[in-house]
């Protein structure tokens, strides 16, 4: 009986792990291709809401019969995930697109893992990151202060970008930490719809402050029609949807992990599609912010044994 349900228990971690790999893949090629969408005078505004409102449209199909949560404290974090892991998060990302390089963002908003450790080692007392984890952390920031000189040669353009590539993976923390209270209440299409209900909502005023383009100017476009589908089917509504099932299964921290890797998707994807280039800085920082991570995960487990 333990035997099958360990068997069981290390498939579903398994799976788990691998899923998280598609899911960073697939938000790898997000940034490469948001910054098409950039190139074709798409707005960062308009970019999110038309990616999120076709998501919505299609998560809708899977998850209608509800419409609210068991709680108006409840309704309020399905809120704050719509905030914190929609508009909020893809306005600073899609808007550091417009200031640095692809790569810088995709590798900036990878820092997510670090600072989903230290708010759960903040709020959950028995979850403080031990020494690995501070020395790991301390790698990989140093990382980041490699790739933002990386991009600085500008100083009155770049380090506005990877600022709010910074600002966007600290509000992705957040969103993991809220969605781990919400999954052991709700479906996870339920949780889905709801945070891209909240996420086009809280948008709306970003979207009206600037002028829009033609709709129908755009969707003539093949590079924007494929784009946006690709945006709103695989980035959002698939991708999502596995985020929440990882942190499900996994947990929020081993599942921000995997976000490291996201900028190594980006890094191959920007090179072979949008001819990005990056110096040895930049690559020297991807590698500190990876090592980081591996060093982290490898002192945590050596002195867990000694211990």
């Amino acid at each position: 009986m333990n035997v099958d349900f360990k068997y069981k228990n290390n498939k579903v971690q398994i799976l788990g792990h691998l899923g998280a790999v598609l899911t960073v893949a697939i938000w790898g090629g997000s940034f490469v291709s948001t910054k098409v969408l950039l190139d074709h005078n798409m707005s960062p505004a308009e970019i999110y809401i038309y990616r999120f409102i076709l998501a919505y449209i299609l998560v809708l199909f899977m998850s209608h019969r509800r419409m609210w949560a068991n709680s108006f404290r409840d309704e309020g974090l399905f809120a704050l995930c719509g905030i914190t892991g929609g508009s909020i998060y893809f306005l600073a990302e899609n808007t550091a697109l417009q200031y640095t390089l692809t790569t810088n963002v995709s590798l900036l908003t990878s820092t997510s893992p670090l600072i989903t450790s230290l708010l759960v080692g903040l709020i959950y007392k028995s979850e403080r990151p031990g020494r690995g984890m501070v020395i790991g952390s301390m790698i990989a920031f140093f990382g980041v202060a490699c790739v933002i000189f990386n991009s600085s040669t500008n100083v009155e353009i770049r380090p506005l970008g990877d600022i709010l590539s910074l600002a966007a993976a600290f509000s992705w923390a957040f969103y993991s930490l809220i969605l781990r209270k919400l999954n052991v209440v709700y479906d996870l299409w339920f949780i889905t719809r709801k945070t891209f209900f909240y996420g086009i909502i809280t948008a709306v005023p970003f979207v009206l402050s600037e002028p829009l383009n033609n709709p129908f100017h755009l969707l003539s476009s093949p590079a924007v029609i494929g784009n946006i589908a690709f945006l709103g089917i695989g980035a959002s509504m698939i991708a999502y949807y596995l985020w929440a099932k990882i942190i499900k299964q996994v947990g929020a921290v081993k599942a921000n992990n995997y976000m490291y890797l996201q900028s190594v998707f980006t890094l191959i994807i920007s090179a072979i599609l949008i001819n990005e280039r990056i110096s040895i800085v930049g690559i020297f920082g991807c590698c500190l912010i990876l090592g980081g991570l591996w060093v982290g995960d490898r002192l945590s487990q050596t002195w867990r044994k000694k211990d």
